[in-house]
């Protein structure tokens, strides 16, 4: 019979430069600190960051955007780490899928979020009927809604370029960031309170393609955490690479590579890895 990894192809892990590696959302500063120590105090890293290259793939100076995994990519280069083992994608369907997450606001009541909304320079907001707002979103008319238990919706406006508009809905999120919230895939409030009861509000955001989170990255700017969503296909976890090889400032990159790439192959050829097609549920996180 023949082994697993021969019908699947095995993930592209890869050792990089810690500074080839870009950003297209903001990491958490307050947890940098924490995470960078504890990321040095792990004996080895679980789940790597998901990649995809930016330009020409393997050319002189290559760099990779970060899709999945901003905190850990940033931490390793807090530690103080020279490289960072990623996992390759294309940036494409069926590799990867682009979604949105939406935010579920748990400890800010509509009219004082509205208050703050309303201090921001350059935003608009409106009040829609619910149909109408959710038609501004789709058309990429609208920055966000605000869905509440209120029959509208509050739709914010403003911003004339894709930059514009990142910089406005950085500034909205900056008004919870700090605050409690739960990232979530519905805009019904309903849906959403099955799992936090707690939930006042929901920010809904829009729809975003793969070139706008590329051009993003390539400019400098960054989307709020938490609002893309990268769905990946055969994702690579619980690689449990040694820390020590990502912390080693003695071997090249070249070197690293090669010990990786035997590595996989021994994983891969002594059965312990594994394939999963199924939607899976972990509970030792």
């Amino acid at each position: 019979m023949a082994n697993e990894h021969e019908a699947f192809p095995l993930p592209d892990l890869r050792f990089v430069p810690v500074e080839a590696l870009v950003p297209h959302e903001q990491h958490d500063a307050h947890r940098m600190d924490a995470l960078a120590q504890k990321l040095r105090e792990e004996p080895a890293l679980k789940n790597p960051p998901v990649v995809s290259p930016l330009g020409t793939p393997g050319g002189t100076g290559a760099r990779f955007v970060v899709l999945d995994g901003a905190n850990r990519a940033t931490a390793a280069r807090e530690a103080g780490f020279p490289h960072m083992v990623v996992q390759v994608v294309r940036y494409e369907e069926p590799h990867v899928r682009l979604a949105t997450w939406y935010h579920a606001l748990a400890d800010l009541q509509p009219n004082e979020l509205q208050r703050e909304l309303m201090r921001i320079p350059g935003l608009t907001c409106h009040t829609e009927e619910r149909i109408h707002g959710r038609a501004l979103l789709a058309r990429r008319e609208a920055l966000a809604c605000v869905v509440s238990d209120f029959a509208a919706v509050i739709t914010l406006l403003g911003g004339a370029d894709l930059e514009q508009r990142n910089a406005l809905l950085n500034a909205v999120v900056d008004i919870y960031r700090h605050r409690k919230f739960y990232r979530v895939a519905t805009d019904s409030l309903a849906a959403a309170r099955v799992r936090h009861p707690d939930v006042t509000a929901t920010i809904v955001f829009p729809h975003f393609e793969p070139d706008e989170i590329l051009e993003l990255a390539m400019s400098g700017a960054r989307l709020p955490a938490g609002i893309t969503r990268h769905l990946i296909r055969w994702r690579a976890l619980r690689v449990n690479v040694p820390i020590e090889r990502l912390a080693d400032t003695r071997q090249t990159l070249d070197e690293k590579n090669r010990w990786l790439a035997a590595w996989v192959a021994d994983r891969a050829a002594t059965r312990h890895v594994r394939f999963y097609e199924e939607s899976t549920v972990l509970f030792d996180e």
